[in-house]
């Protein structure tokens, strides 16, 4: 076979390897935290062992590490039976943040679960990185790298698709399968074979299993009612979440869905909005006192489905409903209607928005900007409620003390099932609402949340303890497995710049991710957006290096930091104003034109690197150092990562000036690649 046609056949093998290398890696974020309880809360560690492993596994030198490639679905199987057969959980009591559960962990303590499960993983992304990498090197790095993100590109959307038909796990499975036994040859048919039906196996009767089914953020599971019974119980990853009850029972004298009504005895509650809508109790209630208009909006629709599916009261085929699925805060921002009550139902969620940020699905809906954005929507006389079950009483206090600024005066509360739990009523004006109780702070009160430091069950700004237990382990072992494949840290130290490159960047991504998910909501669909946005801007800055003779680095770096700079200089409520075309217009510019300058300086800086596996080794160090300075948000807030980032960059540029005399000649473009932590 000829050059040429062996670099044919090599592309599309590049492609497939770098598709399985983004799918399983998505994969197995979804599927842990769907089945060890709590790991929805920590699914940001899955994605650094994710990280790791694919860094590894490029690192490892051609000729060595074959068994990596040999056993590569051993481990995959190991975890997914052992989570299947013997079920983990991580604990997630903490005095510092509060996890929303009513389940009480009996699995082993985090220090031995977590550790565990990022080895797993890591050494399972390892093998797929090895295999990546082996076809990588056999292509001009630039080629390379140009199908590479074809690849993961393909992967992402493969997955986002698979989120939006609600495909069992066992698809997933079969999938990766497939791809793994392509990619292990037909020597590798019978090794690969056993694992690889035992992971089908297992997600087989997972996804068989009685009242499971899957939306594009939980795992969900359906109990029917017991004798005696009418309500049925909806688990999402293992926790118990919702539960579907009749009207009778939802307007019982000490239940929280009828109190917003009875406390706004003068208002006509002729149109509601129901944000976290779920299975449809709370639509059912306004409608039985007379709505003539409910805005129903649900962010998962498979709990919608089973609301329209089960509900006795059936509200959801009412004429009066209008479901919308979405994010509430990103349609409280969209929205130009009035309401005569807005009620926050329920909307506690059980994971993250993605695995490399802090922030939950509701957390934007939680601040001091989001209950403005709600007292703007009342109509004359019109109310706003929330209830849960708080579990903290500096909770109810952060919230009662939120809405009394917001609104000009104290809401009435009203405690059932115990202290913790409460509802939250605020009138427009003091008349609005009647009161059997007014709150009044029962301790010291924790300061708002607002959209730059959505964290309101973070008691302080502060990082938990037990994360940065974990993350300083995560650190330690990335040293120390970096130096096991053959990279020694001491000749990374003239790639400083490197590290600090991957640092920067993998911080940026992540700013980004969390900026798109104020402007656009929490969605399943903008995060996967946004994730193919960085992969294309990648793309671009690939394409537009190498249609470039010669690079300016001074120029560049004046680019990119006068991009962070309008970034940080551009206030977040000013791209929440625009009308929706003009905000992603605003939204895409402040997030990628950072990225592609990024991108053009680490890919010229890569080039002319005399070695590039250590120069790999100190960035893939920096990355994920990247990804546990995401943690600083907890103290600083979102938009102080900027300086971060920016202060990152201003470091690397200056180690840029003192490296370069360890650059040897300079490489033909067909040699550049661009930096590896652009994958999401």
């Amino acid at each position: 076979m000829d050059d040429s046609a062996r670099t044919r056949n090599l592309r599309p093998r590049l492609v497939l390897a770098s598709a399985t290398m983004l799918f399983v890696e998505l994969a197995l974020i979804r599927w842990t935290g769907a089945n060890i309880v709590h790991l929805s809360y920590f699914s940001n560690f899955i994605l650094l062992g994710s990280f790791l492993g694919i860094g590894l596994g490029f690192l490892i030198p051609a000729g060595r590490g074959q068994w990596l490639t040999r056993w590569a679905p051993v481990p995959l199987a190991v975890l997914v039976v052992l989570v299947r057969e013997f079920p983990v959980q991580v604990r997630q009591t903490s005095g510092e943040v509060i996890y929303f559960t009513a389940v009480k962990t009996t699995g082993l303590p985090q220090w031995v679960t977590l550790p565990i499960l990022f080895g797993l993983v890591a050494l399972i992304m390892m093998a797929i990185g090895k295999m990546t990498a082996d076809l990588f090197r056999q292509l001009p790095s630039l080629d390379a790298y140009r199908y590479d993100l074809l690849g993961s590109l393909a992967g992402s959307l493969s997955f986002a698709a698979l989120s939006w038909l609600r495909a069992p796990s066992v698809v997933w499975g079969i999938l990766a399968a497939v791809a793994l036994l392509v990619l292990g040859g037909r020597h590798n048919t019978v090794r690969y074979a056993v694992p690889l039906a035992a992971v089908v196996a297992a997600l087989t009767l997972e996804s068989l299993a009685s009242g499971i089914s899957w939306s594009p953020y939980y795992k969900i599971e359906l109990k029917r009612p017991s004798s005696g019974s009418r309500d049925y119980k909806i688990s999402a990853n293992g926790v118990p979440h919702q539960s579907i009850a009749p009207l009778k029972v939802l307007r019982r004298s000490d239940s929280p869905y009828e109190e917003p009504y009875r406390e706004t005895p003068a208002n006509p509650h002729r149109r509601v909005l129901v944000i976290g809508a779920g299975n449809g109790n709370d639509v059912a209630v306004a409608l039985a006192h007379g709505a003539q208009r409910v805005d129903a909006v649900e962010i998962d629709p498979r709990l919608r489905q089973i609301g329209a599916d089960l509900h006795p009261d059936r509200p959801y085929d009412d004429p009066r409903v209008h479901v919308h699925i979405d994010d509430g805060r990103a349609f409280l921002e969209r929205t130009d209607a009035r309401y005569d009550l807005v009620v926050l139902a329920l909307p506690d969620s059980l994971t993250l928005v993605s695995g490399a940020s802090n922030l939950r699905l509701e957390s934007y809906l939680f601040t001091r900007q989001a209950f403005e954005a709600a007292h703007r929507h009342l109509a004359p006389g019109g109310a706003f409620a929330m209830y849960n079950y708080y579990r903290q009483n500096w909770l109810i206090d952060r919230y009662g003390s939120t809405l009394s600024t917001v609104f000009g005066h104290a809401p009435c509360i009203t405690h059932y099932g115990g202290k913790k739990a409460a509802i939250l009523v605020a009138g427009a004006t003091p008349g609005d609402q009647r009161c059997a109780t007014a709150w009044r702070p029962s301790g010291p009160v924790p300061a708002a949340a607002t959209d730059d430091h959505p964290f309101p069950y973070l008691l302080h700004r502060t990082i938990p303890s037990l994360y940065l237990w974990v993350l300083g382990a995560i650190l330690l072992v990335t040293v120390v497995s970096v130096r096991l494949t053959g990279v020694r840290v001491r000749r990374t130290v003239r790639y400083t710049d490197m590290f600090l490159l991957g640092a920067a960047f993998m911080l940026l991504e992540t700013k980004n991710v969390i900026g798109f998910a104020l402007y656009f909501g929490t969605t399943w669909l903008v995060n996967a957006i946004v994730f193919a946005g960085v992969m294309l801007a990648v793309l671009g800055a690939v394409e537009t290096r190498r249609r470039m003779r010669r690079v300016n680095q001074s120029v560049l770096q004046l680019l990119l930091f006068a991009t962070l700079a309008v970034s940080w200089l551009v206030p977040t409520h000013w791209v929440l104003g625009l009308p929706v075309a003009a905000r992603l217009i605003a939204a895409i510019a402040l997030a990628f034109a950072p990225i592609f300058c990024a991108n053009l300086i680490f890919s010229d800086r890569l080039a002319a690197a005399p070695d590039p596996t250590a120069a790999f080794g100190a960035n893939l160090l920096g990355a994920l150092t990247g990804g546990t300075l995401e943690y600083l948000a907890l103290v600083t807030g979102y938009q102080a990562l900027l300086l971060v980032v920016a202060g990152l960059y201003v470091g690397a540029c200056i180690a840029m000036r003192f490296t370069r005399h360890t650059r040897g000649p300079a490489e033909p473009v067909e040699r550049v690649t661009v930096e590896p932590t652009a994958r999401p």
